[in-house]
């Protein structure tokens, strides 16, 4: 039991020197991923279209 006590007791310790971002930060780098997310996104569709339709002119005229 005591193992586990010391696990919880040095999580607590170390979260009490963590950073923590205000408000503003964190709408901004929320934004930041999304924004990250959905030109990846857009970026895989594009390639994902282009390779299906590679993939589907060489099986046609194959």
């Amino acid at each position: 039991m005591k193992p586990l006590f010391n696990y919880f007791a040095a999580s607590r310790a170390e979260l009490i020197k963590v950073s923590w971002p205000n408000r503003r930060q964190t709408l901004r780098l929320t934004l930041t991923v999304i924004v990250f997310s959905v030109v990846f996104a857009a970026v895989l569709g594009a390639v994902d279209f282009a390779f299906s339709a590679l993939i589907q002119k060489l099986v046609i005229k194959g």
